[in-house]
């Protein structure tokens, strides 16, 4: 009996476990299949979604930047394809160990190794780090035949900013470069491995309007992250095209003039519509360095250069205007009401208490009136004129006529230069004015300091009597190469409020400087029919004449480190009985603007009227630049 009641104790607590058992594995099928159904009915297009999500990616494509092209259309910045190699911290579980895999493959410098690094601790994981850009054919190909033992790596297809013009259109376009942590915004185009912006120049100025706006692709990856394939792609909208005033030919021959120095500058400008044809400033350097990635050792050579090439001297250099400032103390003289015919005598030197002011030519110029003053460049007459005028009325007339002030051209780090009066010394230096200052700065020394761009405005406006406003840029076109130039309208100008009868004598000086014999520029004229010049030159000392050397002989240019020698200018217009075109032109230390700025302005007036832009667009000569002896 008792093995029986064992036998049925056994049974039942069997039974009741598999009761138990069974429960268990049906409350857990119950759950599973709830799950089940949640996840499969309730919330499939949830995860479907999801697993989509995770099986394609969207990536952002940068927008083709807009091209810039020159009057006539000739691309001066466009762009190129571009192969790089591209780096994904999140799929590379070993960043250093892939680069050192990658660096068997391609060479990576420390300084690309160490920035790759920090940019991809400082990037959200998913975004990809340029690694190298440039690859060649054989390069792309290895690293793809290794891919399998690359993770995270990826060939990309790009395109690079190219400048075919290099040096000579430097200083107008600038040049574009990798966005900087600093320049990071909210738009996530600068995020995108390569992107560059306008960091100078044009580029700079236009930088959004020449970006476009993004397109986007959808990519199929697998479970690594590696691209299948491309599922779908829109592209982006290109940035608009750039069109400039320059003359590119112009430019080139203008560069190649200037290169003959070791630092110079010269602006030509359409005196109708105040178009830039021209604008260089040498020693300048290659952009393109920029676009393909300028290393630590050429960015040095750069900023160390005594010749200042990043330096813009056309709207950044500031300089004395020497004489060519005395055109405008004619005007202002004029004004005054002082006589062109009175005259004045010089012997090579006057007094002012105790101080002693020389003429420039040792042995005096002799007895002078206004047009003979400004022909021979006599400083006597003006240190006389500048007595009776007053530093008020000459420094109202410098700023009249566009010094002192930028003139607000598409370019960044325009200079407003000085144009010293009494409020100005006050403030900057905290002395009262001095008579003397009113004389040296009758002469364009002293306090005054232009930009050589504000020279060729001076010029543009002595020669229409406008307000003349150079521009740099014509417009933009929505398409490339097509369709009319958008918001470009003829500029008109507002009149200067002097009186023609004293513009005229002004230029009866100006022509007399060129075109008459023992004019300073005599030996520099034109002497094409039709095509002759106007102008003034200007030389500009840069050292203190000591007594000592005055009573020994003061010394020539030549004998002097270059560092000391005298600018060398000339502001000029032509043709000079109907001017078209002006220019204005500085050699820093380059001696007198005689013998070196004048030879310069001649042959570039030269070729602007051989080339003629303004006919070859169509537009004819306006009379009211017609300009009529007195």
């Amino acid at each position: 009996m008792a093995g029986a009641r064992d036998d049925h104790s056994r049974y039942r607590a069997f039974t009741r476990r598999a009761l138990l058992l069974g429960a268990g594995q049906g409350l857990l099928l119950t759950a599973l299949t709830g799950r089940m159904y949640y996840l499969q009915i309730l919330e499939r297009d949830r995860y479907a979604t999801l697993a989509e999500d995770n099986r394609i990616n969207l990536r952002l494509l940068a927008p083709p930047r807009g091209r810039i092209i020159d009057r006539f259309g000739l691309p001066i910045a466009d762009n190129m394809q571009n192969y790089r190699v591209l780096l994904v911290r999140e799929q590379s579980p070993d960043l250093e160990r892939t680069l050192d895999d990658l660096q068997k493959i391609i060479e990576i410098s420390d300084y690309d190794r160490a920035r790759v690094l920090r940019e991809a601790k400082g990037k959200r994981g998913f975004v990809p780090v340029t690694v190298r850009e440039n690859l060649t054919w054989q390069q792309v190909s290895q690293i793809e035949v290794n891919a399998p033992d690359l993770p995270g790596v990826s060939i990309d297809v790009g395109q690079i900013r190219r400048y075919p013009f290099a040096d000579p259109m430097t200083h107008v376009l600038g040049y574009v470069a990798a966005v900087s942590e600093d320049e990071l915004t909210d738009d996530p185009l600068l995020e995108l491995p390569g992107f560059r912006i306008g960091k100078n120049g044009i580029e700079r100025q236009h930088d959004l309007a020449l970006r476009g706006t993004a397109g986007s692709s959808q990519i199929e990856v697998n479970a690594l992250g590696r691209v299948i394939r491309e599922i779908n792609r829109e592209e982006g909208d290109p940035g608009q095209e750039l069109v400039l005033t320059i003359d590119a030919g112009l430019q080139l021959f203008v560069h190649e003039q200037l290169s003959q120095h070791k630092s110079a500058t010269c602006i030509v400008m359409d005196i109708e519509n105040g178009d830039i044809l021209a604008l260089s400033s040498v020693p300048s350097y290659d952009p393109n360095v920029f676009s393909l990635g300028i290393s630590a050792r050429q960015w040095t050579q750069l900023v160390n250069d005594p010749l200042s090439p990043l330096t813009n001297k056309a709207v950044a250099g500031l300089y004395a205007p020497g004489s060519t400032f005395k055109l405008l103390v004619a005007l202002a003289a004029l004004e005054a009401g002082i006589s062109p015919n009175e005259t004045t005598y010089c012997s090579g030197m006057t007094k002012l208490g105790n101080a002693r002011f020389h003429c420039w030519k040792k042995h005096g110029h002799g007895t002078k009136d206004m047009i003979g003053a400004i022909k021979h460049s006599c400083d006597i007459y003006f240190y006389e004129m500048s007595k009776r005028v007053g530093i008020d009325r000459i420094s109202e007339m410098a700023t009249r006529f566009g010094l002192g002030e930028v003139a607000g051209i598409d370019l960044p780090g325009e200079s407003p230069g000085v144009v010293p009066t009494r409020e100005w010394k006050l403030g900057a230096i905290g002395e009262p004015w001095q008579l003397g200052e009113t004389l040296v700065t009758a002469i364009g020394q002293g306090f005054i300091l232009t930009t050589p761009l504000q020279l060729a405005t001076m010029t543009a406006r002595l020669a229409t009597g406008k307000k003349v406003v150079p521009r740099l840029t014509r417009g933009f076109r929505e398409v490339e190469g097509q369709g009319p130039v958008i918001g470009e309208t003829a500029p008109v100008f507002e009149d200067m409020a002097v009186s023609p009868a004293h513009l005229k004598i002004v230029h009866r000086a100006m022509d007399a400087v060129v075109n008459e014999t023992r004019g300073t520029a005599y030996w520099r004229r034109i002497q094409q029919e039709g095509w002759e010049m106007a102008g003034k030159t200007g030389t500009s000392q840069v050292r203190r004449i000591t007594k000592a050397e005055r009573e020994a002989g003061v010394k020539k240019n030549e004998e002097l480190p270059w560092r000391f020698r005298d600018h060398a200018l000339f502001v000029a217009y032509a043709p000079v009985h109907k001017p078209r075109y002006c220019c204005a032109v500085l050699v820093q230390h380059g001696g007198g603007g005689s013998k070196v700025a004048a030879p310069i302005a001649r042959d570039v007036l030269i070729e602007v009227q051989r080339r003629d832009p303004a006919a070859a667009l169509g537009i004819p000569l306006a009379d009211a630049g017609t300009v009529t002896e007195s």
